[in-house]
């Protein structure tokens, strides 16, 4: 099992949908550990509980398989060649980042990525938005958010939100719901460190809900609205996201080596990963009952349709901060036809074409 899940977590491109793929093809159709109607109830649960979707379902399949060893072994090895690269990577930007030799390559990366985010917004809407009701939600959190409104009570609150709707049309008195750790919210870090890389990325971890591109829309607020973090390195740490194999959510490895160095990167990695753990841990013996309940259907729904209006809004601040120049509009044009026109594209590609056509154009 360990084999299996390190060799896909070396090889698992493309994001939470590929790595599933390819782990159904590995564990249902090659070994047969489980029946294809258990791994679809599965991936029903990961969607009930904060965190990455494919690293989720890796615990899963590890505890179905060897009990809660078996779940701590899959998640270990599917997250470590993921951590391993974006730690180097991490060095390697740091040391040699800003040197003018990088930067053209650098500088065409940065519209690629915005391009990879409005599909994986598109391509998640289209799921999300199921009635009109919803539509509108996650208008007003689009709108909330380009505010100034915090991610965090956004997210929440249109989830909070939508079950108040469900309720006044249901017309029903009592609510029974799940909110994950929303407690954490109450840390407001003033200083960054060590213990608060760990928290910030531990509290992120508690309530990503939806994409691993939302994981962005947290960090902006968290980190660059605080100064502890650029722009610019949030979106090159998304770049890493696409170009190394595994959990997108490694890139919190990438971040914290750029705030703290190696201890940065290893309380990051830390954080941002446990909540994973504990959650499958404790919340798999209750599944089957979660997932009959349409209170918590409603709540992830507008949870969901938020998700989707921050991905939204993290896209719109970087449009204006990254397309300032004809040569980056035009890097953004030619991916984003590009992602849209041949979607089964891997994300790594496009990262790497947009540096390549930075690199070009900065001859021009």
């Amino acid at each position: 099992m360990a084999k299996l899940f390190f060799k896909l977590g070396s090889i698992a491109f493309g994001g939470p949908a590929a790595h599933i793929a390819m782990m159904e093809d590995e564990v249902v159709k090659k070994r047969k550990w489980m029946t294809q109607e258990h791994f679809l109830d599965l991936i029903g649960a990961t969607n009930l509980i904060p965190g990455p979707n494919s690293t989720e379902m890796t615990m899963h399949c590890g505890h179905e398989r060897a009990g809660w060893k078996g779940l701590i072994i899959a998640g270990i090895c599917f997250i470590f060649p993921a951590v391993i690269l974006t730690t180097l990577l991490g060095w390697l930007y740091q040391e040699y980042g800003k040197l003018p030799e990088v930067e053209p390559f650098i500088y065409g990366i940065k519209p690629a990525v915005i391009s990879i985010i409005v599909m994986a917004a598109f391509r998640l809407g289209k799921k999300a938005l199921k009635n009109i009701k919803l539509a509108i939600l996650g208008f007003i959190t689009l709108v909330a958010c380009l505010l100034g409104l915090n991610e965090i009570i956004a997210l929440f609150g249109c989830g909070i939100l939508g079950l108040l709707l469900y309720y006044f049309k249901k017309n029903k008195n009592n609510i029974n719901s799940f909110l994950p750790l929303i407690f954490l919210q109450v840390f407001e870090p003033s200083k960054i460190g060590t213990l608060k890389i760990f928290i910030v990325f531990l509290k992120i971890g508690a309530i990503l809900y939806g994409s691993g591109y939302v994981l962005f829309a947290f960090l902006d607020t968290e980190l660059v609205a605080n100064g502890w973090l650029t722009k610019q390195v949030l979106i090159d740490a998304i770049a890493v996201g696409q170009i190394t194999p595994g959990p997108v959510l490694s890139t919190a490895t990438f971040i914290g080596w750029q705030m703290n160095g190696v201890s940065g990167a290893i309380v990051a990695t830390l954080g941002i990963f446990l909540p994973s753990f504990l959650l499958v841990l404790l919340l798999n013996p209750f599944i089957p009952r979660m997932r009959k309940s349409k209170v918590i259907g409603v709540i992830l729904d507008a949870v969901n349709v938020a998700s989707v209006a921050l991905i939204a809004a993290v896209c719109i601040g970087m449009i204006k901060d990254t397309l300032i120049d004809w040569r980056s509009i035009l890097i953004g044009i030619t991916s984003l036809i590009i992602v849209f026109a041949f979607k089964k594209t891997n994300s790594a590609f496009i990262v790497l074409g947009g540096a390549l056509f930075g690199y070009l154009l900065t001859f021009i």
